[in-house]
């Protein structure tokens, strides 16, 4: 880097990815007119760079192209070159990653565009070389025939970049038409063809975990009864908490593995990735009971509150790949190393739980060979070891920590990646919500403290007509926030209210699925924009309904419209079905990769319940109701609290309703429980649910529908049961009339 290089424009702004960039000899724009207009006046093509903090390839990119004076060179003399944080700005990067797909048909970071004066496409690319190596074209010589080309061909170039830009107009949703009915089982069949059954996950490598994927197969299996699913799910969790891509030490995982076996992770730790591992791992400990899941959440939790944490109550967005010692130095260990800190006798038990070897695991990929550095890695989980070396389980788990505290010691002395420390509005919000999901299943207060004070930050940081903004860095918030924004920070309020039965969190959820409403919904097509209506900078305001590391702001609104339906407020309805309709296309034609959408419409469309608490002037009584609640997997099935004045004396009791029929109240906690475990008593395999018949019938005096796939759980009729196969004394459960009053749907 040209440390004594002017620094440009970047110096101005609070983007840590910017600032990396900012004294480099490329004079370098932030995204804005001012760059336009000199474009537009000098007449020359764009040069976009999009990467973010603590991306690897954009470092490697950066040091080998950016700092080099040639390079430099030509992009000063050629082109008007503007540097974008993917993550300050996801709606510019989620633009052109999409031109990308459609010029290169690939994708990622740094993401390497040309364009238009007018900000037109014609050329993409990811990493490249400064000079053309092993069949990749170098930067060099892209950027030269470039120049020529629009000197001498530009009606090429153009045509092209109108080309991308019309097929970037016609937007990111079809027209409005229904989710199809099997779209769930599709999702699942499509994971099912791509699970790795030797080492968890999907696909092959680079793995990325994909947590919600991981929620979407606990819920379809807990609401369908497919084992299958529920093994997929459970068996990734295991394989995820025992591999390197796990930080054993200090808690936390990183963003993906170089390898099928989840051993060798790619370094760096993202917030999103803490806080949807924490709740895919909360959610399998609710569906299994499994103690290690529940440690696997709590100790990633203890990793984001300790190591991201900001002044201001919030959390910091990620910690770099690269570190001052090079690539993984901070997260591995020499053999010579491990020995002189554990000591002979833990040091064989490092080898029997962790891998480490004197050769090493660590492949150093830039010089092609091992590192002679092991990564943290369990081969098998402690009661495996145990019976293995005929070994108390107990001692196995002493020895474990033992060691972890010891290198947890050591690696304290180690200077620590860079941390982006920028404050992004969803990310946390997303944290909040994870926090607030641990709290209420574990019973802790430390998560539920750490969640309400960076709600309490992100929340007040709203202009006085209820603005947000999606960045906060050095005492500057900026960016107008984004759907994603709305919709990560709604979740965590309404997990918030979830956890504590507090209303004002229900209350701010409402507002701010509101105001999204008010700024990103499409009233002609359906569906929430990514970016407001004053998102004036861009050329396409899109819509993202597909997941990508994390679910899309569409899928979270949509789970947000379907918790706040579930607590009874009825207005966002028609969002909610809009939103599917709007997804929809696009959803029946790849459901895995909407695996979230498909979690919010499950909840959206139902069957779905609610327990409603009264605290009938028993404080204590409601508490064993509500802990009764969180000890059966009940995802389909919200709480929420009547915290009225005492009514009869008779204390505390709970309801159940689903499907607008109510049970009777029950006061004792474990019939409570019962009654949430007969919910999922009786599932049917996927051959039975396609023998059902189809027909469905309507009640002529109130309108409740009796549908054979549901079955009616008041009389203890079992799904499956036809029409004229229930008893000849069956009832109308939400009036009471009886079968003659049915008519055929």
């Amino acid at each position: 880097m040209h440390e004594d290089a002017p620094a440009w424009r970047l110096g101005r702004e609070k983007s840590p990815y910017l600032l990396q960039h900012a004294h480099q000899p490329v004079a370098w724009y932030p995204w804005g007119e001012e760059a336009f207009e000199r474009a537009r006046r000098e007449d020359k093509p764009i040069f976009l760079s999009i990467g973010y903090a603590t991306c690897h390839w954009c470092h490697v990119m950066a040091h080998e192209s950016f700092d080099d004076d040639e390079v430099a060179a030509l992009l000063n003399n050629g082109y008007v070159s503007i540097k974008v944080d993917r993550e300050e700005r996801p709606d510019i990067d989620h633009l052109y990653m999409s031109a990308a797909h459609i010029l290169s048909r690939q994708g990622g970071w740094p993401l390497t565009i040309v364009m238009t004066p007018d900000r037109r496409p014609f050329f993409a690319a990811t990493y490249l070389p400064i000079r053309q190596s092993r069949g990749m074209a170098g930067l060099i010589e892209v950027l030269s025939r470039i120049s020529e080309l629009w000197r001498d061909n530009r009606d090429a170039l153009l045509d092209a970049a109108g080309k991308v830009s019309g097929i970037l107009a016609l937007g990111s949703s079809d027209p409005a038409s229904p989710l199809a009915d099997d779209a769930s089982e599709r999702c699942r069949d499509e994971l099912f063809s791509s699970f790795d059954p030797a080492h968890g996950g999907f696909g092959v490598r680079p793995k990325f975990p994909s947590p919600h994927t991981l929620i979407f197969l606990l819920r379809h299996a807990r609401r369908t009864g497919d084992p299958e699913a529920a093994d997929m799910a459970t068996a990734t969790l295991r394989a995820l908490r025992r591999g390197g891509i796990h930080d054993h030490v200090g808690g936390g995982f990183h963003r993906y593995a170089t390898d099928e076996a989840w051993k060798v992770p790619h370094f760096e730790k993202m917030l999103y990735d803490q806080a949807l591992a924490i709740l895919a791992y909360v959610e399998g400990y609710a569906a299994t009971g499994e103690g290690a899941f529940l440690e696997t959440a709590r100790s990633t939790a203890r990793y984001v509150c300790r190591d991201l944490s900001v002044p201001e109550g919030a959390f910091a967005s990620a910690e770099d790949a690269d570190d001052p010692g090079g690539e993984g130095a901070y997260y591995t260990w020499a053999y010579d190393e491990a020995a002189r800190i554990l000591g002979p006798d833990l040091l064989v038990w490092a080898q029997e739980l962790y891998g480490i070897t004197p050769e090493g695991n660590y492949v150093d990929e830039a010089a092609g060979r091992r590192a002679g550095r092991s990564i943290l890695h369990m081969a098998e989980d402690v009661e495996a070891v145990a019976r293995r070396t005929g070994t108390d389980a107990a001692d196995v788990r002493s020895h474990r920590n033992a060691i972890l505290s010891a290198l947890s010691n050591a690696r304290a002395g180690r200077p620590r990646p860079p941390r982006d420390d920028k404050v992004l509005t969803d990310w946390n919000g997303l944290m909040i919500a994870a926090l607030a999901r641990l709290h209420a299943v574990s019973g802790e207060e430390w998560p539920l403290d750490a969640a309400r004070k960076a709600a309490s930050f992100v929340l007040g940081s709203r202009t006085p007509d209820g603005v947000l903004y999606h960045r906060y860095r050095d005492g500057e918030h900026a960016v107008r926030g984004m759907l994603a924004d709305y919709a990560f920070l709604a979740w965590g309020c309404l997990e918030l209210y979830a956890a504590t039965r507090e209303r004002p969190y229900l209350d701010e959820a409402a507002s701010l699925v509101s105001s999204a409403v008010d700024g990103m919904w499409d009233a002609k097509e359906g569906g929430f924009f990514m970016a407001p209506a004053e998102a004036s900078d861009l050329l396409v305001r899109q819509k993202e309904t597909y997941d990508g590391a994390m679910p899309s702001g569409s899928s979270a609104m949509l789970y947000c419209l379907a918790l706040l339906g579930l607590y009874g407020d009825e207005r966002w309805g028609r969002y909610a079905e809009g939103t599917m309709a709007s997804a929809a296309g696009m959803v029946n034609r790849s459901p895995s990769a909407h695996a979230f959408l498909l979690v919010a419409a499950d909840l959206a469309t139902g069957p779905w319940g609610r327990v409603t608490v009264t605290v009938n002037g028993d404080r204590e009584g409601a508490a064993r109701l509500v802990e009764a609640y969180h000890t059966v997997y009940a995802p389909h099935i919200v709480l929420s609290m009547d915290t009225g004045a005492a009514r009869d004396g008779g204390g505390s009791y709970a309801v159940l309703c689903r499907d607008r029929a109510c049970q009777a109240p029950v006061r004792e906690p474990s019939a409570l429980a019962l009654q949430l475990a007969r919910v999922y008593e009786r599932q049917m395999s996927r051959e039975e649910k396609e023998e059902i018949p189809m027909k469905k019938f309507r009640c002529l005096a109130c309108g409740y529908i009796y549908d054979p796939a549901k079955g009616d759980d008041e009389a203890d009729i079992p799904p499956g049961t036809a029409f004229e196969d229930l008893p000849e004394d069956w009832v109308c459960p939400a009036c009471g009339v009886g079968k003659d009053m049915f008519e055929e749907v």
